[in-house]
């Protein structure tokens, strides 16, 4: 008797988490616009985190590889729901050179910074005069 009211629980628990699922995943690929005083608009993703490109990089190809996503680790969702005044047209996906997806804003790879700890942060700005925020 016992062993069956674990399995009852357990597939209204996998019930409830399928449930919820497609609204976890579409916040997923949600990209915001926010503000601040040392940064000016910048986009981040669905967690908060902000949202980079590198100044190396060229349309639809990144120059950052090795050591560098390390501490610039690349950004990719299969498919970007912008808010804020972000168009969702803006948002593309190439393939690096290492055959890893990369979501692109207005052509430029995106990528976070592993020296922002928070939400908000935007500890990336200007580092070596070559990484900003993405601007909307």
């Amino acid at each position: 008797m016992r062993a069956s009211k674990r399995g009852i629980v357990a597939a209204i628990v996998s019930a409830a988490v399928l449930g919820f699922a497609p609204g976890a995943r579409a916040a997923d690929g949600a990209v915001k616009v926010a503000k601040s005083e040392k940064a000016g608009s910048y986009l981040t993703d669905d967690k908060g985190m902000t949202l980079y490109v590198f100044k190396k990089d060229s349309e639809g190809k990144s120059a950052c590889a090795g050591a560098c996503v390390t501490n610039w680790p690349i950004y990719h969702r299969e498919k970007v729901e912008p808010a804020g005044g972000a168009s969702a047209a803006d948002f593309k996906t190439i393939t690096r050179e290492d055959r890893k997806k990369q979501t692109t804003y207005k052509g430029k790879p995106l990528y976070t910074f592993v020296g922002d700890k928070k939400p908000g942060d935007t500890n990336g700005q200007g580092v070596m005069d070559a990484w900003s925020v993405a601007a909307p």
